[in-house]
Order: C-alpha cells, then sequence, then structure tokens
C-alpha cells in the first residue's frame, strides 16, 4: 500500500461479509488545523459490533456510509502537533478512522501510559472489551460468590475477562466455546471449571452435568444453540447481562420453523430471570473504576491475555471477516505499523 491509505466501505453486505464489500485506496495527505494533531496508525481493533454499523438501521452509534473509510478502536503515534494536550511521540488511543495517517481535534483521544508493555491491550483487556466484560459481570451479573455461571464465547476478547474475573470473585465459571483448543485453554489458562463445546452435538446434556446446581448467571455474547440449552438450567431469580449476539448479526430473515420466542420468554418469566442489554458506553463513567481493578490482575499476571494479531491495514477486513467467522482465538487487532 501507499504511504498514506484508507480501507473503506463499498457496499453494506447482506448476510456474511464478503471481501468485494470493502477496498484499500490511496488517501490524500493530511493537512493539520490549528489546535489539531496528526497521528500515524499503528494498532487496530475488530469488534463484532461493527457488523450493525455496516447496516443502515437505527442503532446506538452512526451507520458507516459505503464510499467513507471505517472507523474504529486504534492505538497511534502523533507524530505532529498544534495542541497543547498532546506531544510527539504520545501513542493514544480512540476511535480513529481506517487510515494510515490522518489529522484529529484530540477530542475522545486518551494517552497511553508509557510503562504499558503492550499497546494493543488498550484495544483489549484493557479497553472496550475488557470495559464490557467488567461492566456487565459487575454491574448487571450481581455475582456473588458459590453462584454459578455460564460465559458464551468464553475464549473471546469480553468472555476471557469475564470467565477471570468471575473465577477470582469465587463461583463456578462453565465457558462455551468452539473447538477443543479453545475449550482446554478456557480451563488450563482461564481457570473455567468446565468447558462446553457449543459445536458439539451433545451441548445440552454436557452443559447440564457441568452446572449440577443450575445456572445463576449467563453472560450471553452469542445466541443461538448456546442460548438454547442455557435457558432451561437458569435458576429463580438468574441474571443475564446480554452483551451481544453474534450467531445472528449476519441474519437477513428470521430462521424457519415455528417461533421459539414464546417458550424462551415463559421460561424468562417463571424463572424470575433479569434480562439486561447493555451498551459499554453507558457506563464509560466507571471506566477509571475498571481500570483500578483489572490492571493489577493484568500485571501481576492474575489475568492472562491472548490475542489473534493480522499485519497490515489492507488485511482489516480479512481480520474482521474472520472474526465474525470464529477465526479469532482471544483479541482480534490489526497490527498497521
Amino acid at each position: 500500500m501507499s504511504a498514506n491509505s484508507e480501507v473503506i466501505l463499498v457496499a453494506r453486505p447482506v448476510g456474511a461479509p464478503k471481501p468485494s464489500d470493502f477496498t484499500s485506496q490511496e488517501a490524500a495527505e493530511p493537512t493539520m488545523g490549528a489546535g489539531e494533531i496528526e497521528v500515524k496508525l499503528l494498532w487496530l481493533s475488530v469488534d463484532p459490533y461493527m457488523r450493525g454499523r455496516m447496516t443502515d438501521a437505527k442503532s446506538y452509534i452512526a451507520p458507516f456510509e459505503p464510499g467513507e473509510a471505517l472507523e474504529g478502536g486504534a492505538v497511534a503515534e502523533v507524530t505532529a502537533s498544534d495542541n497543547p494536550k498532546f506531544a510527539v511521540g504520545d501513542k493514544v488511543t480512540g476511535m480513529l478512522k481506517w487510515r494510515a495517517t490522518q489529522t484529529h481535534s484530540g477530542e475522545g483521544l486518551v494517552k497511553l501510559d508509557p510503562a504499558l508493555p503492550n499497546p494493543s491491550w488498550a484495544l483489549g483487556v484493557l479497553g472496550m472489551p475488557g470495559m464490557t466484560a467488567w461492566a456487565g459481570l459487575t454491574l448487571h451479573g450481581k455475582p456473588k460468590e458459590s453462584e454459578t455461571i455460564v460465559v458464551s464465547a468464553a475464549t473471546g476478547a469480553v468472555g476471557s475477562l469475564v470467565c477471570q474475573l468471575a473465577k477470582a470473585k469465587g463461583l463456578r465459571v462453565v465457558g462455551v466455546a468452539g473447538g477443543a483448543e479453545k475449550c482446554a485453554y478456557a480451563v488450563e489458562a482461564l481457570g473455567c471449571d468446565a468447558c462446553v463445546d457449543h459445536r458439539d452435538p451433545e451441548l445440552k446434556k454436557k452443559l447440564n452435568e457441568a452446572c449440577p446446581k443450575g445456572v445463576d448467571i449467563y453472560f450471553e455474547n452469542v445466541g443461538g444453540v448456546t442460548l438454547e440449552a442455557v435457558l432451561p438450567l437458569l435458576n429463580p431469580f438468574s441474571r443475564i447481562p446480554l452483551c451481544g449476539r453474534i450467531a445472528h448479526y449476519n441474519d437477513t430473515e428470521l430462521p424457519e420453523g415455528p417461533d421459539k420466542s414464546g417458550l424462551l420468554w415463559r421460561l424468562m418469566l417463571v424463572n424470575r430471570v433479569t434480562v439486561r442489554g447493555f451498551i459499554v458506553t453507558d457506563h464509560w463513567d466507571k471506566f477509571p473504576e475498571f481500570l483500578a481493578e483489572v490492571t493489577p490482575m493484568l500485571m501481576s499476571g492474575q489475568v492472562k491475555v491472548k490475542e489473534t494479531v493480522m499485519e497490515g491495514l489492507e488485511n482489516a477486513p480479512e481480520a474482521f471477516i474472520k472474526l465474525l467467522e470464529g477465526g479469532n482465538f482471544g483479541k482480534m487487532v490489526v497490527k498497521v505499523a
């Protein structure tokens, strides 16, 4: 790619995103205005919520527009500055365009601690996914010692931290992940008491065996067969922090067959289940509280981190497509420079 380049959305995906929905192109060299900074993209985050922004539908965040550069969480280095809050050489994180070099007002950007061993952690365990895990578990899961929590997508960027925080709080932690390797990692590295493969035809039976006292908290990242397997196990007054539904992000129509929503919601009614949909930005005022709890756990090694790294801005669409297909192990990031 050229010295300055960008990735744009060519067309809104129909169903699963495909490579032709994106393109890389040469971008104009940035011209810095008064009070602005110029930054060079170092690391880029790809996250499931971005699929929703590719659809022209009402949501909690504005949709991407075809023909324009995409944007997402990123880490960048300041290369020029007319802003007293930032100096050349500072590393910053925030929402940035998928563009190699760009100018920015500085609004919403946060300087990284130079002592942080891996800047990419600001996009995962110490960033939006980590905050999502902490807020969903702490504020909506309301965990109590000895309870049982089931965590879907247990080895993903959000789920992996939920598992570790829940275990540190004394819960029985049961993960659900895709494949033997991820399930083994959930138990051996993340501390889960058990992990069940969501592809296993005996998912419901094995999940039942892993939760002999039922389920008090279900951290919902996925939907689909995992949700169906968990619902019958929910205890009275259980809680479901509803974080995401990645199994359905590419759906274009309702599934065939009878509507099961009546049965599902009846179970929620009978067991007085609390289902709380939440968006991480609802709780951004508590970000310092999250960092104060998780950072020492991370730096001491109590919290383990795994990343899937792809290199090159031009490969960001491929990374995003792989993410939706479950091709990530831990947090998916793109190393740009």
